[in-house]
């Protein structure tokens, strides 16, 4: 294995392209996600009454819920395979920096999640009747800005409780708050986007989710470590 930065995004590769091989047999977290996004999207989409609350209001709340919900769903997984076969501590043992796993583990959830959302985004735009046209680009780039550090945080908390009895329960706890500024200011720049505004209006925006994401993934890279090695 190439030492330093290279053998580093290397070996986080192999373990991304492990993981998602591993679920693309099994599909079960990626059906599961789809579906629970779809029946968010209904349920809120019923709910609206069209004389009170039209679409382009509720929309970018309920798309940005959806995706909140199979991100959790993704996240919870992320170290299933390793725990159902006894193969962490082997995974632990092997010789590859620890940044790697978490690089692998990263990457590996932020495709899943990614995908969701590129197939809650046709749902949305179905059940909501809402129109994309030159929202598309936009959309595309805040949902991977969105996405990145929530992932990179929930990525170390998923590696955090994989062994507790209570995983599933304690990890959308302790991700909550880590999530909240991202999509709350996500819901925000989707709303002036699907109403036509341009993107130069939302500049500020995009900078602070930019910077939320270099933070928050350069501090998983050093704290990832020590989570994995309790």
């Amino acid at each position: 294995m190439k030492d330093g930065l290279p053998g580093t995004l290397a070996a986080g590769l192999i373990i991304a392209g492990k993981d998602l091989r591993s679920e693309l047999r099994r599909r079960t977290a990626l059906v599961s996600a789809v579906v629970f996004a779809a029946l968010i999207l209904v349920i809120f989409n019923f709910a609206r009454d069209p004389t009170a609350l039209r679409a382009e209001q509720l929309a970018p709340s309920a798309f940005w819920i959806t995706c909140a919900f199979a991100a959790v769903t993704a996240l919870s997984r992320a170290f299933a395979v390793e725990l159902e076969h006894g193969a962490l501590d082997g995974l632990l043992l092997a010789p590859v920096p620890r940044e790697a796993l978490f690089v692998g583990k990263f990457l590996g959830n932020l495709t899943f999640v990614l995908v969701v959302e590129s197939i809650a985004l046709p749902l949305f735009v179905l059940f909501f009747n809402v129109s994309l046209k030159g929202a598309l680009p936009g959309i595309m780039l805040v949902s991977l800005l969105a996405t990145v550090g929530f992932v990179a945080v929930g990525t170390v908390f998923s590696a955090m409780v994989a062994r507790t009895r209570f995983a599933e329960l304690m990890l959308p706890v302790l991700l909550l708050p880590f999530m909240v500024p991202p999509l709350i200011l996500a819901v925000k720049i989707t709303v002036p986007l699907l109403a036509g505004r341009p993107l130069s209006e939302v500049t500020d925006g995009l900078r602070f989710l930019a910077i939320f994401d270099v933070v928050f993934v350069t501090l998983s890279v050093m704290l990832f470590s020590a989570v994995v090695d309790e």
